[in-house]
């Protein structure tokens, strides 16, 4: 079943399962002393409430018994706390070891997710695949600003920083579609710096590796032709990758296999012809303050264009 859900209320996976599980029993303790103190509150002051004819009420200087009951019990629930909180560091964040190499490397641009895969050499952009029930060490880097790197249902939260390159670890427990973003503000485009992590069978998975180290065949006729053409006599060869052809450009997303994902610009709209058309002829009009420059394209350039990439699969 698909799973479309991005929340930290309903984790799937061991990691993000050991923090809910302390969020909710730091929610039940502040809910009992809310409950406690609030009672006590209103217990005092119905019970204790000046009456017609009362005189002046005792004075009570001090009472060590409840005092060193209000220093006591909070102690022992702070202790708890901290060390159920340490317990869930553990869990949620192990420690690699030292020499273990990373399964996947996420660098963070801005507003868009470039994901490499060391050991078979995939390179993608904003989707991550993993296999069911297996654990994925993640390498975090930047290549411009501080971005956090963040899938409620399957990780804590985790910074990406120039110079500080940071690990993390995905694992999911059932197969499906689990959303994620950035949560560190890092320009315009923040909001839509989406990603989206899809955990599949092992099998599925071994299948989505092979094709995505497919070259995809050069178009020789048609409309896609002319597409791959424009691809490489424009600029688009400078900033974007695709594997068998002259473009091997470092600063935008691969576009290998463009046409086998599903969002476009990072989870702005969805990857169709239409919107694929309208992110070339004005990608400001659909994500301003993007870095894609303006093409200037016409409008048969565009439609030969999105034939190419569309074909990108």
């Amino acid at each position: 079943m698909i799973n479309l859900i991005s929340s930290p209320f309903n984790p799937s996976s061991p990691q993000a399962s050991s923090i809910t599980n302390l969020f909710y029993v730091a929610l039940v303790i502040s809910a009992l002393i809310f409950i406690i103190v609030t009672g006590s509150l209103i217990y005092i002051m119905v019970r204790y409430r000046s009456r017609p004819g009362d005189g002046e009420p005792k004075q009570v200087l001090g009472g060590k018994g409840i005092e060193i009951a209000w220093t006591v019990v909070p102690l022992l629930i702070l202790t708890f706390l901290f060390a159920y909180t340490v317990y869930t560091m553990q869990k949620a964040d192990p420690s690699p070891d030292p020499y273990q190499q990373p399964d996947i490397l996420v660098i963070g641009h801005q507003w868009w997710w470039e994901v490499h895969y060391p050991k078979s050499g995939v390179v993608t952009a904003n989707e991550v695949h993993l296999p069911v029930g297996k654990r994925f060490l993640v390498l975090l880097k930047s290549a411009d600003v501080i971005h956090d790197f963040w899938v409620p249902q399957l990780a804590r939260k985790m910074d990406t920083v120039p110079g500080h390159p940071n690990t993390i670890w995905l694992e999911a427990d059932k197969a499906g579609i689990y959303l994620g973003a950035c949560s560190e503000y890092c320009g315009t485009q923040h909001a839509w710096m989406r990603i989206r992590v899809v955990a599949q069978p092992q099998a599925d998975f071994d299948e989505w590796q092979q094709e995505q180290l497919r070259v995809p065949a050069t178009p020789t006729v048609g409309e896609e032709a002319r597409g791959a053409q424009i691809f490489q006599e424009r600029t688009c060869a400078n900033c974007h990758a695709i594997a068998g052809t002259i473009a091997n450009g470092r600063i935008g997303p691969d576009l290998t296999h463009i046409g086998d994902r599903q969002t476009i610009g990072a989870g702005v709209i969805e990857n169709t012809p239409s919107n694929l058309a309208k992110w070339l002829a004005n990608t400001q009009s659909v994500k301003p303050g993007s870095l894609m420059p303006d093409m200037r394209l016409s409008d048969s350039e565009v439609n030969a264009l999105v034939a190419y990439l569309e074909g990108l699969k």
